[in-house]
């Protein structure tokens, strides 16, 4: 049987949101909803909080994670790589299981949309198609190909051309946009993966042969939050799913 490890790492202090992990909604803070889905998804032989916050690390045992470690100072500033502190999570679960797990899967609490049934969908699609790293995402509103620019020694350029002259957005090469809401490792790709690679698309763009995975998850499931903004549309959308459930 596959031993598969769920990473959730949270530290404390969040720039874009202040002390978004902890945000009430529905009474319940952030944390709550990603922790609740995956216990309810039931793939994992364990849940793993990596925090350097002792109320984060209490807060998450109480809904069921598990978490016996606080993460160093060097794993928690704002500069350090995901994967290093992911790293640092599985190193410190198979000391204390005394056992290798053989998959990793990252959920971030940024992306409280996402649902147990989306997990095990992730989950399926990387065993069926044997990758080594799986990212999700959703359709892009924009093009890069059509009407995404940026500016270049103050002139404004299209982000991507091609030879093919496009005239709608449909026309363009299909492009998704990453939502921060499902990880997956392979154990060997993420213990290998460069030490300065900062995301899981850096390791592969410097010369990784590790196949990757491409999940895709509806826009209504694909909101990750990094602002006020955010928090206060996700929040309308969670209080909307639970007065609808009522009906």
């Amino acid at each position: 049987m596959n031993s598969t490890l769920c990473t959730i790492c949270m530290r404390s202090g969040s720039q874009g949101l202040k002390g978004k992990n902890i945000k009430l909604i529905n009474g319940k803070p952030l944390m709550y909803f990603t922790i609740r889905e995956a216990v309810k998804s039931g793939i994992f032989d364990n849940i793993v909080v990596s925090t350097d916050s002792k109320k984060m690390l209490t807060k998450a045992k109480s809904y069921g994670a598990e978490g016996w470690f606080l993460r160093p100072k060097s794993l928690a500033t704002n500069k350090c790589s995901k994967i290093l502190v992911i790293k640092h999570a599985l190193e410190k679960s198979e000391k204390y299981y005394n056992k290798k797990f053989k998959f990793v899967i990252d959920l971030d609490v940024t992306s409280p949309l996402r649902t147990a049934k989306d997990i095990i969908g992730a989950y399926r699609t990387f065993i069926k198609k044997n990758g080594d790293v799986l990212i999700t995402g959703t359709k892009s509103k924009k093009s890069p190909y059509f009407n995404v620019v940026e500016r270049v020694n103050n002139k404004v350029k299209k982000v991507k051309k091609i030879k093919k002259k496009i005239f709608r957005r449909q026309d363009a090469p299909v492009t998704y946009d990453m939502n921060a809401s499902i990880y997956i490792y392979r154990r060997k790709v993420l213990v290998n993966s460069k030490v300065n690679s900062r995301t899981v698309i850096d390791a592969l763009e410097h010369g990784s042969k590790d196949k990757a995975i491409l999940y895709e998850m509806p826009i209504s499931k694909s909101i990750d939050i990094d602002s006020e903004y955010d928090f206060r549309l996700v929040e309308f959308l969670l209080k909307n799913q639970k007065s609808t459930s009522k009906i």
